[in-house]
């Protein structure tokens, strides 16, 4: 791992204590405890003890899924109490791995992500669209649920070429808001053409005409083997209007453990985004926007930006 890299591997161990002691105080809650006796047991204020717990409950929505609990309701305890044992399932998925054994979400090296990639390569039936998968998540940070909803027209333009700057629909967006989808990336390229290139001589989802590469540009850019639709159906009550794609999101374990990788879950996919955009410059706002948080503070708690020392910053300044 060059140095950037072991420098933001530090820093996410750092910052996973205070997640860990996020969850902790989460689970707490969940089990019955009020604010106040979590803020006494933990040293904090009321205040500080609700707004962490609120922020993990939210980002644990958006990136894992709380059955039948949509992300407006994860600020609620009376709400996470009522869902409760579907809270607790889905933070198994979530929390980091600690001494007691909980699976840490880290930030992988480019390395990793390509010895994981080789592995998927050698190990999968269906190579070309787990490869593509596997490559999105880390290029663009997106969902399982979100990537279940991409169409080939988010990806391409009628003429065939790639949209670099595309946009993420708000119908698309787990947050139900429009952000930024941006294809930058060359491994991704080849994976995601190759796969669309099989999809085409396999006869899945054409259109009419020559565009969109020969493909329906309203079809989903992702199908199953048979060539359908990954199926998207309701999770919890009807007027919760909550979404969730089960098959996409075994897939995504399946190809997880076929990496090879320890601790690799769509968290980690969305740290290393993270830590690549911060080495470019960004700012939480940008990461945020991505990744369609929109707190900074949020964003802050996943994973800092890196921070010299005072003697680092002033050093050789003329």
């Amino acid at each position: 791992m060059d140095e950037l890299a072991h420098t933001f591997s530090g820093t996410h161990r750092r910052n996973a204590g205070s997640l860990s002691q996020s969850i902790d105080m989460l689970r707490s809650v969940v089990h019955g405890s009020t604010y106040e006796t979590v803020a006494q047991a933990h040293g904090l204020t009321r205040t500080a003890v609700e707004r962490r717990i609120k922020t993990v409950a939210v980002e644990l929505t958006q990136v894992v899924g709380v059955e039948g609990l949509r992300e407006e309701g994860a600020t609620f305890v009376r709400r996470l109490r009522l869902h409760r044992e579907a809270v607790l399932r889905a933070l198994d998925d979530f929390a980091p791995r600690d001494a007691s054994g909980a699976r840490p979400a880290r930030v992988l090296s480019a390395a990793e992500v390509n010895q994981g990639a080789g592995r998927i390569r050698l190990r999968s039936s269906r190579p070309l669209h787990d490869l593509a998968l596997y490559y999105l998540l880390f290029a663009t940070g997106l969902r399982p649920l979100e990537v279940a909803r991409l169409r080939v027209s988010d990806y391409l333009l009628a003429d065939g070429s790639v949209v670099r700057q595309s946009r993420l629909r708000a119908e698309a967006a787990i947050n139900g808001r429009e952000r930024p989808l941006l294809f930058q990336s060359s491994r991704l390229d080849e994976a995601l053409q190759a796969y669309l290139a099989e999809r085409l001589a396999r006869r899945q989802g054409l259109g009419e005409s020559p565009a969109y590469r020969g493909l329906d540009g309203e079809s989903a850019l992702f199908l199953s083997s048979d060539g359908t639709p990954y199926r998207i159906t309701p999770n919890g009550e009807p007027q919760q209007n909550r979404q969730v794609c089960r098959t996409l999101l075994e897939i995504f374990r399946k190809l997880f453990r076929l990496s090879g990788i320890k601790g690799l879950n769509t968290q980690s996919a969305r740290l290393t985004l993270m830590s690549r955009m911060y080495d470019r410059g960004a700012d939480e706002d940008q990461v945020g926007l991505v990744l369609g948080i929109a707190d900074r503070s949020a964003v802050r708690e996943q994973l800092p930006r890196p921070r010299p020392s005072l003697v680092e910053a002033v050093e050789e300044p003329i």
